[in-house]
């Protein structure tokens, strides 16, 4: 009988970090773990800045140790028999872009005591927004000087990205700067962390990060050139000369797992760690993602991914978070999108204006919201709340909500808020479609697919086609097990290929979620107002008059109430 093999796959998220450990033969979840964030607000650190977001890499650390430990016990118990010397490689997903300012060691700034309370020498969250005008001076430097540049990356570069995060800090927080010897993602820090990898000189870091946030492509000799750096600031000409000349997928092996983290967690040492990736990308893994597979990976904001041979005359598509080749499974270009509020939208409506009161869960605004037709409360949103990421690309942008009168519930009000992120949605699948990406498939995970059955129904409405659910409601923690035993290789008991080990270690639930015919009717009527407002509020190039808008909307919910 063969010997049961695992793998353990990390997601370092926004509030958390969780381990999951796998049976690398048929994808069973034996063990998981989470563990909270310490530092700040629901592991953020915050200011008076609404765009500013940090965290602390202490967290970081901890959090690997505690949830790795938390995992392997429950993976006792659950299994007779387990033991930590059957796992054979692990895998790292976390957010991004999140890059983290080190020493000439690859030692965060913020284990230092001179900078132990400098927000500017922690990690730089992905939903850190303070570098707006900087994303703007890269893109509209880049748009004089290389142009093709911005074209794999949707024509605008974004504010949470690592150069603009970057050039920010170089100008807000100089002093953190000038001891910054390099800017690592925390996608990359974590398995140089685990491999004693981190020194500058062996630091291995991953396309998935470099490729869709600091325009990193082999076509042009990796990172922006220097001139094009210097022209932004001479200092970061000097920064580019110590970024690493090659980036790797996630197939790849960075080292192995070190004596120490051996001690700390009790895993066996020396067994290979993969290369890292974000956490969207190897959700897009875990959930199954494949040629004409868009997977949704829908939480507080979302992250669409979907992958295109890499043998094929792909075109530039604007508005993209990035077109990158072998960012989500070597021998594929990953294509990335996504919408910067979805649950946050959600959360602001139940928790912040609080409808309800105590009484207003997400469960009963749902059910209410369940109870109202489509088109039947005369109300439009827009899903701008944290910006547009997609296919916009700009921050500054703010929600809208459009029609209320002085009879409107806070269940209509909520469900036009989740209608509009499906619309938001929507427009994605086309940009997609318009430049011949077929999406056959919607594959959704993360946790609003797996705990709200009304916001997915809607989806499937307004999108006309079904959606399945992945079978794993832990998708990124999956992705980077997979990528973890792929790292192994099958001599180890793990696998040669990503796709190979997909087959083995994914799948859908059985139960999705097909369109209503009489509900996407209305939703075909409403989508082109809303496109409407998309247009006109977004922007630069749309002239018309939005007089008809209101009053399409109010013949619409005369028409459903009759």
């Amino acid at each position: 009988m063969r010997k049961r093999r695992y793998t353990i796959g990390l997601d370092f998220g926004t509030n958390s970090v969780r381990a999951l450990v796998v049976d690398v033969s048929n994808g069973r979840e034996v063990g998981t773990a989470v563990w909270n964030y310490e530092h700040g607000e629901a592991g953020v650190l915050l200011s008076r800045d609404p765009n500013l977001a940090r965290q602390h890499p202490a967290d970081y650390v901890r959090g690997a140790e505690m949830s790795v430990k938390r995992a392997l016990a429950q993976a006792r118990q659950a299994v007779p028999g387990f033991r930590p010397d059957q796992v054979i490689g692990i895998g790292v997903a976390t957010t991004g872009s999140t890059p983290i300012p080190v020493d000439e060691n690859g030692r965060p700034l913020a284990f230092r005591k001179e900078f132990a309370r400098n927000l500017a020498a922690m990690a730089w969250l992905w939903k850190d927004h303070t570098a707006v005008a900087e994303a703007e001076e890269i893109t509209e430097l880049a748009r004089r000087m290389r142009p093709h540049y911005l074209a794999k990356y949707g024509g605008v570069y974004s504010s949470e990205w690592f150069f603009s995060k970057i050039l920010h800090c170089r100008r807000t927080s100089p002093e953190v700067f000038e001891a910054a010897y390099l800017w690592v993602e925390l996608a990359d820090w974590i398995p140089a962390m685990l491999t004693g990898t981190e020194h500058p000189d062996r630091l291995m870091v991953g396309i998935c990060a470099a490729g869709h946030k600091a325009m990193y492509n082999e076509a042009w000799g990796g990172y922006p050139d220097a001139e094009f750096l210097a022209a932004l600031d001479p200092k970061l000409a000097e920064l580019r000369a110590r970024l690493r000349p090659k980036a790797y997928p996630v197939d790849r092996a960075v080292g192995g797992l070190t004596e120490e983290w051996a001690r700390r967690t009790g895993l066996p040492a020396g067994i290979p760690v993969a290369v890292g990736a974000f956490d969207a990308h190897l959700g897009a893994v875990g959930a199954g993602v494949a040629p004409g597979t868009l997977v949704k990976i829908i939480g507080t904001s979302t992250c669409d991914i979907t992958v295109v041979p890499k043998d094929r005359d792909l075109p530039d598509i604007p508005g993209l978070c990035g077109i990158v080749e072998g960012s989500v499974i070597p021998g594929y270009y990953g294509l990335e999108a996504g919408q910067s509020a979805v649950g946050d939208i959600f959360h602001w409506f139940v928790s912040y204006i609080r409808p309800l009161g105590r009484a207003g869960t997400h469960q009963a605004l749902a059910r209410a919201a369940a109870r109202v037709k489509p088109g039947e409360s005369g109300l439009l949103a827009l899903d701008w709340n944290n910006g547009n990421r997609t296919i916009l690309v700009d921050q500054r942008l703010t929600g809208l909500l459009l029609g209320q009168t002085l009879y409107t519930t806070p269940a209509e009000i909520y469900r036009a808020l989740v209608e509009a992120t499906a619309f938001g949605a929507l427009t994605i699948i086309h940009r997609f479609e318009e430049y011949g990406v077929k999406i056959e498939q919607v594959i959704a995970c993360g946790g609003i697919a797996e705990k709200n059955p009304f916001v997915m129904q809607i989806y499937a409405d307004v999108f006309g086609r079904p959606i399945r659910i992945s079978r794993s409601a832990q998708t990124c923690a999956l992705g980077a097990a997979i990528a973890g035993a792929v790292a192994a290789g099958k001599r180890a008991g793990g696998y040669d290929t990503i796709p190979e080990a997909q087959r083995a270690m994914t799948g859908l639930k059985p139960k999705g979620f097909h369109p209503n015919p009489q509900a996407h009717a209305i939703y075909q009527e409403l989508y082109p107002l809303y496109r409407t407002l998309h247009d006109a509020f977004g922007t630069r190039e749309w002239q018309g008059n939005l007089y008809h808008v209101m009053k399409r909307l109010i013949e619409i919910r005369n028409r459903v109430r009759q």
